[in-house]
């Protein structure tokens, strides 16, 4: 069978990454930090098996995600906190919207924000 009739194992859980909408790795592509020609190279994930990603989305229809250990938010500074949350919760929205953009796979990404490069 081939692997696009399998499905995608998350690498953490083994269970069926089912959706683009509930992808880490598609959300590391919307906010441009895996590359087009590199996406198929990269394992599939749930969003909530990675809290250290999952941590920064501050949506209400996301349920908190707390990351334990040294990349706990909680622990590190509150400038770049306040940037990565913003960030990610923008990559994050963009993820869920997908599905009803009518979108390529190449036109996944956000522009990056002038915010977003200081």
């Amino acid at each position: 069978m081939a692997k696009c009739d399998q499905g995608y194992p998350c690498e953490v859980c083994g269970g069926d990454v089912e959706g683009v909408t509930e992808s880490e790795l598609y959300l590391r592509f919307v906010l441009g930090e895996v590359p087009l020609e590199k996406l198929h190279l990269h394992p599939e994930c749930h969003l909530r098996c990675r809290p250290s990603t999952a941590q920064y989305i501050v949506d209400a229809n996301f349920p908190p995600v707390v990351c334990d250990g040294p990349f706990d938010k909680q622990t590190l500074d509150a400038d770049f906190v306040q940037r990565e949350e913003a960030r990610v919760t923008r990559g994050w929205r963009r993820l869920q919207a997908i599905p009803t953009l009518g979108l390529s796979i190449p036109e996944y990404p956000l522009s990056v924000t002038p915010e977003e490069l200081s």
